[in-house]
């Protein structure tokens, strides 16, 4: 059983205050939209009427709600397992079989990972069998479900099986240096995944093929051109045999970048509006935006594996949560335990990164298309087919928002950019 000393009880205050921020900020959100979400937003009244209005408050609030009572769900349990004294137990029962410390500490993440995931799937079921198919975006099968489980398990089990093999390994036998060498080694095997993924990964899920289009993949080519990129780098994904919503992404590194482009987006999108979406998503390829968050993120691995190091054989870490002696993988699951909560409140950093990325690309986007217009009409119709939510709270987008909010990103893009086009005028002759 737990201890109630001063690091328990440091602990518990973290981990409710990220709890009470969740639940506070959804509860300010979802106010603030039944206060304020009965109008449309003067940019969006050529694209979103009173009845649509309604249906994106509707979904929101619907939404929310579910994501904040399967989180909390989440979080009750993962506390309930840490001060029923099921972990030392667990950790017995291993310790009976006399696999090894490797072993041992494959079996006992698996046993933990089998658990939560087994709590997730009726949650995600309700969110696509009920809360999506409610608002006309589910087109998947409960045959096309499982078979996306199946084989996201086997993917988790293959690949998590095979970092975590590679961590224990290190922590066991790597020496007091073993943080270096595995925080070498993760880092270096999350780049390989960001490299594998658009080629090995996602083809397992979806099909990424070129547009058929030729009319407008004649004109992404003279759009590349002018960026001095590839257009074999463009491709539509099958995204509409899961779901109606619309998207486009840019993923990879090296050889396999990619701009992915959603079917459903292709055919509810004029031609200008999609090459508008690729300049965006080009702007992320061309300022560099996922190398500069690999450099972030790895940095700041650097700086938690060192913690990791530190705490990592505390005894007063283990005895708190009732084991009697340092093990090496309950050290990295105790001090895993301890700095998740606290990694939550660096979510508004994070945020500002994204969005100041986003602006960038919106701004490149302009520029490369010679003219706000389609990027504006574009965002506004994406609003529109997805049920965005149009007046989201200061503080909850502050927070949470990886992209500016919608209609700051429109007005923007009505005012600041066609404000800068109209000053500088035409070009001379």
């Amino acid at each position: 059983m737990v201890q109630p000393n001063f690091l328990f009880f440091i602990f518990l205050a973290v981990f409710l205050l990220r709890s009470g921020t969740q639940l506070l900020l959804n509860q300010t959100n979802i106010s603030y939209l039944r206060n304020q979400g009965g109008m449309v937003p003067e940019f969006f009244r050529d694209t979103v009427d009173h009845e649509k209005i309604r249906k994106i408050s509707a979904y929101t609030v619907d939404s929310d709600h579910f994501h904040m009572i399967a989180t909390l769900a989440n979080q009750g349990f993962f506390l309930a397992v840490i001060l029923s004294g099921f972990l030392p137990w667990l950790v017995n029962v291993i310790d009976r079989l006399g696999s090894g410390l490797i072993v041992d500490g494959l079996i006992f993440f698996a046993a933990l990972s089998i658990l939560a995931n087994l709590l997730r799937i009726p949650f995600s079921l309700y969110e696509t069998f009920v809360i999506e198919d409610r608002y006309g975006f589910n087109a998947m099968t409960f045959k096309l479900w499982i078979l996306d489980l199946a084989k996201s398990i086997a993917i988790l089990t293959i690949l998590g099986g095979l970092v975590l093999w590679l961590l224990l390994t290190l922590v066991v036998h790597g020496g007091k240096a073993w943080w270096v060498w595995a925080w070498v080694c993760v880092g270096g095997f999350e780049l390989l995944m960001l490299w594998l993924f658009p080629v090995v990964i996602a083809p397992l899920f979806n099909k990424f093929e070129p547009i058929e289009n030729k009319t407008l993949e004649n004109r992404i080519g003279t759009l590349m051109e002018k960026v001095g990129l590839r257009a074999k780098g463009i491709f539509k994904m099958d995204a509409g045999k899961r779901s109606k919503h619309t998207n486009a992404y840019f993923t990879g590194i090296g050889r396999n970048k990619r701009i992915v482009l959603f079917d459903t987006l292709l055919a509810s999108h004029p031609e200008e509006e999609v090459l508008a979406i690729l300049a965006h998503e080009v702007g992320h390829w061309k300022r560099k935006h996922l190398l500069k968050m690999i450099v972030l993120l790895e940095s700041i691995s650097f700086l938690i594996f060192y913690a990791v190091s530190k705490f990592l054989d505390w005894p007063l870490l283990h005895q708190t949560f009732g084991f009697q002696e340092p093990t090496p993988y309950i050290g990295l699951f105790l001090v895993g335990t301890l700095i998740s909560p606290l990694g939550y409140f660096a979510q508004p950093l994070e945020s500002a990164i994204s969005r100041r990325f986003e602006r960038e690309a919106d701004d490149f986007a302009v520029d490369l298309m010679k003219t706000a217009d389609p990027l504006r009409s574009g965002l506004k119709r994406l609003a529109a087919d997805n049920l965005a939510n149009l007046t989201p709270h200061p503080l909850y987008a502050w927070f949470y928002y990886s992209h500016p909010p919608l209609v700051e990103r429109v007005s923007r893009l009505s005012f600041t950019l066609f404000g800068r086009e109209e000053r500088e005028g035409p070009e001379p002759c």
